[in-house]
């Protein structure tokens, strides 16, 4: 009895262990591919400016791009499959429109292609997730407040804050 116990742990452990050379080997190879490829993500800051051709009343905005990789690439680069580089915001068929796209009457935004429009992406996207992180801050700021005296802060949600007068 106790040979066909120890016969059948050693075949188990035999094949536990064979499986695991094959998903060993199989990460080998899935990392020297990725070992290849080459990401760069910008740490620092990018300067976010209107499309060629718009005329501006405001300055271009410094973007913290280093401040805000705790966010998942995905929550700001949308389309973005994960292994091909990003590409810009205003990528065509993206953000790609330069003027707030129009009704055939010209009298009313366009609500199907207004989000294709560049300031929306960016004024949505961000202040949009600086204004729900401000929010979820004031909810907790009591209970944080008691633990250890300190509020975490949120990125800017007016105009002068991202577009500094020149």
């Amino acid at each position: 009895m106790r040979s066909s116990s120890f016969a059948v742990i050693v075949l188990l452990v035999g094949v536990i262990a064979c499986a695991s050379m094959g998903i060993a080997i199989a990460d080998e190879t899935e990392e020297a591919v990725v070992e290849n490829a080459e990401m760069i993500v910008p740490m620092g800051t990018i300067t976010l400016e209107a499309p060629d051709g718009v005329e501006t009343r405001r300055a271009a905005v410094a973007f913290p791009h280093g401040q805000h990789m705790t966010l998942a690439c995905n929550n700001c680069h949308h389309k973005w499959d994960g292994t091909k580089p990003v590409s810009g915001c205003m990528t065509s068929g993206c953000h790609d429109l330069d003027a707030l796209p129009r009704t055939e009457d010209g009298k009313s935004v366009d609500k199907e292609k207004v989000i294709r429009y560049y300031k929306k992406a960016f004024h949505g996207q961000c202040i949009g997730c600086h204004k729900t992180m401000k929010v979820e801050i004031e909810e907790l700021a009591g209970k944080l407040a008691d633990i250890d005296g300190k509020v975490p802060t949120t990125g800017p949600t007016g105009c002068i804050e991202c577009h500094p007068k020149d």
